[in-house]
This record gives structure tokens, C-alpha cells and sequence, in this order.
């Protein structure tokens, strides 16, 4: 049964355009663990995601994608000359993971955060509780109404 996710990234660092554009890329930098747990344990390909524009002056979810390859090691923490270079990171034990997202759609209108955190049935959120997680798991429900919004626009 696939999962649900909301995964975030700065628009002008990788943006929903870009993904459509692309049509996949590893989702790379991740370093906090607890999002990188979720990466690497329970992200199965199938899973949905919601695309999620933050640091900007309208966050919010701009679309849809689709883990496409499982979690694998996040090469960039063994290259010197990557901003996410962590040394004591190693191809032989690697710390940190990554997975690959493919593009499914971009909403015409963002859902924002400040919608978002008004509709009721979207409440118990992890983005409304504790938004700071870069990958959060997201339920069903709160998934299609999401979805549902953002195609509504």
C-alpha cells in the first residue's frame, strides 16, 4: 500500500518547474535524521508526495510527484566539493540517503501554508505541528484534500 509525503525545497534552489522540466531527480541534501530515516526506511517507490515550496513569500504545495527509486546512499556527502559534503560520511558507511522523485503535476495555484493551516481536516498535520522537517509523512486524507485544492485553483 503506498504512503504519503510532503517534501519540501526552496524554489529558487529546485522548484516544481524544475521537476517538471527534469521529470525526476534524487532528492539530495537531506541532513537531519529524522527525515532521512524516513527516506531510507520507509519510502518505497510508488509512494505519493506533495511538493512543497518553502522560504518564499507564499509557502506552500505546488504539486505532485512520485518516489520513483528507493532509498540509496546520498553520494553527495562523499564528494569534498558539494555544499552537502559530510566527511564522516563514506561510500563503505554512508550517513546520509537519498531517493528519486518523478514529476506527476503542478496546481495551477499554490495550496498555501496559511490555507492550509485554516481547513479543519488538515490540522493534525506534521506541516501544522512541527513544519520545520524538510520529509514528513503525510496521511491519505490530508493527501487528497490537498490534492483536491490544489487542482481546484
Amino acid at each position: 500500500m503506498a504512503k504519503y509525503w510532503l517534501v519540501k525545497s526552496e524554489p529558487n534552489v529546485y522548484s516544481i518547474d524544475d521537476l517538471a522540466r527534469d521529470g525526476t531527480t534524487h532528492w539530495e541534501g537531506v541532513r537531519n535524521y529524522q527525515a532521512r530515516n524516513f527516506m531510507r526506511d520507509q519510502m518505497k517507490n510508488g509512494d505519493l508526495v506533495l511538493y512543497y515550496h518553502s522560504n518564499t513569500k507564499s509557502p506552500g504545495v505546488v504539486g505532485t510527484a512520485q518516489v520513483v527509486r528507493e532509498s540509496y546512499p546520498d553520494f553527495t556527502s562523499f564528494d569534498p566539493g558539494s555544499r552537502y559534503h559530510d566527511p564522516k560520511s563514506t561510500p563503505d558507511s554512508p550517513r546520509w540517503f537519498m531517493v528519486d522523485i518523478g514529476f506527476l503535476e503542478k496546481f495551477p495555484e499554490p495550496v498555501t501554508l496559511e490555507g492550509i493551516k485554516k481547513n479543519d481536516s488538515l490540522q493534525d498535520m506534521v506541516l501544522v505541528k512541527s513544519g520545520r522537517l524538510s520529509v514528513q509523512p503525510v496521511k491519505p486524507e490530508e493527501y487528497e484534500v490537498i490534492v483536491e485544492l490544489g487542482r481546484e485553483r
